[in-house]
C-alpha cells in the first residue's frame, strides 16, 4: 500500500464512526467513506501535515451535505424513523462515552439538532477535536463554533437519557425481559419495564409496526405479548450487542426479522427501539468496527 492508502486504512474506523454519528445510517456512512477515499486519493499526501484531521474534515463536509438530503427524505418517511442498528464488539461498552454516543437513545437526541450543531457536537464532545479543527470542517470561525458547541451541549444535556447502568447489569435486566417475553409472563414483563417506558418501532412502511410511540409499562407489555410485534412460537430471541449496548435480535425461521435495542436506566427498561425495516438490517449480519 502507498502512503495515501495507509493513512486512510489507519483512520477508516474513526471516519466511519464520525459519519455514522452524524447520519444515523450505516449505509450512508459507507457511501460517505467511499466519497472521502475518492477525494483523499487525489491529494498529494506529502503536503498534508495531519492526515487524520484532513480526513475528518473531508468526511464531515460530505456527511453534512448528505445529512441535509436525508432530512428532506425523512419528512416523507412512513411511521417512526429510527437509526440503522449496528452489531458492535462487546468491548465498545468499555468506552462509556463512545457507547453512549452511538446508542439509539443518543442518536435520536442528535436528530433534534441542526446539521451544523450535530457536526460540532459530535466532533467536540465525542472525538474531542479542537475548535480550530472543527471550524475548518464546518466552514465557520472558531468563535462561532464555540457558540454552536455551547448551544448544542445545552440542548443535548436537556434531552440526554439519565440513569444508565453498567453493561453487566443491563444484560441481567434484558435476560429477565427475554424470559418474560418468551414465556408470556405479563407480570414478569411489568417487573422489568419502567412505568414511563416508551416503545418506538420502525417498519419503514414495509413491515408492520406501530406508527406512533407506545407509552407506559402496561401498554408496552400487552403489545409485546399480544400485539403487532409479539414474539410468536416460530420466533427466537438472541442476545447481541447493538450500538455499544446489550440488545436482542428477533429471528423467524433463523432469519433476522427485528432488532430490539434496549435502553436500561436505574435497573429498569426505559426505552425499546424495534427496527423492522429490512433496508436497515443489512449491517446486523456482521460486526461493525467503530472507534474514536
Amino acid at each position: 500500500m502507498n502512503d495515501s492508502t495507509d493513512a486512510f486504512v489507519a483512520h477508516r474506523n474513526l471516519l466511519f464512526t464520525v459519519a455514522y454519528e452524524m447520519l444515523g445510517s450505516a449505509a450512508d456512512a459507507e457511501d460517505v467513506l467511499q466519497e472521502t477515499w475518492l477525494r483523499w486519493s487525489g491529494v498529494d499526501v506529502g503536503t498534508v501535515d495531519e492526515p487524520r484531521a484532513y480526513l475528518v474534515r473531508i468526511t464531515t463536509r460530505l456527511a453534512l451535505t448528505r445529512l441535509r438530503t436525508l432530512r428532506r427524505r425523512k419528512e416523507s418517511y412512513i411511521g417512526t424513523w429510527l437509526p440503522e442498528p449496528l452489531v458492535t464488539a462487546a468491548d465498545v461498552a468499555d468506552d462509556v462515552e463512545l457507547a453512549e454516543s452511538v446508542s439509539m437513545a443518543m442518536l435520536l437526541v442528535l436528530e433534534t439538532l441542526t446539521p451544523t450543531e450535530r457536526a460540532v457536537f459530535v466532533l467536540r464532545e465525542v472525538f474531542d477535536l479542537g475548535y480550530d479543527e472543527i471550524a475548518a470542517a464546518v466552514d465557520r470561525n472558531p468563535a462561532a463554533v464555540r457558540q454552536i458547541a455551547h448551544r448544542a451541549r445545552s440542548h443535548v444535556a436537556a434531552r440526554r437519557p439519565r440513569g444508565a447502568v453498567p453493561p453487566a447489569q443491563a444484560r441481567g435486566v434484558i435476560q429477565a425481559f427475554q424470559h418474560a417475553t418468551e414465556t408470556g409472563d405479563l407480570q414478569g414483563l411489568l417487573d422489568v419495564l419502567a412505568p414511563d417506558v416508551v416503545l418506538l418501532a420502525d417498519g419503514g412502511g414495509v413491515k408492520q409496526a406501530v406508527l406512533r410511540p407506545i407509552l407506559g409499562a402496561d401498554k408496552v407489555a400487552r403489545l409485546l405479548l399480544g400485539g403487532a410485534v409479539k414474539v410468536e412460537q416460530t420466533a427466537t430471541l438472541r442476545p447481541v450487542e447493538i450500538n455499544g449496548s446489550p440488545a436482542l435480535l428477533v429471528l423467524f425461521d433463523g432469519e433476522i426479522d427485528t432488532v430490539l435495542a434496549v435502553r436500561v436506566g436505574d435497573g429498569l427498561i426505559t426505552g425499546l427501539y424495534a427496527v423492522r425495516n429490512p433496508a436497515k438490517l443489512s449491517h446486523v449480519n456482521r460486526e461493525t468496527s467503530i472507534s474514536r
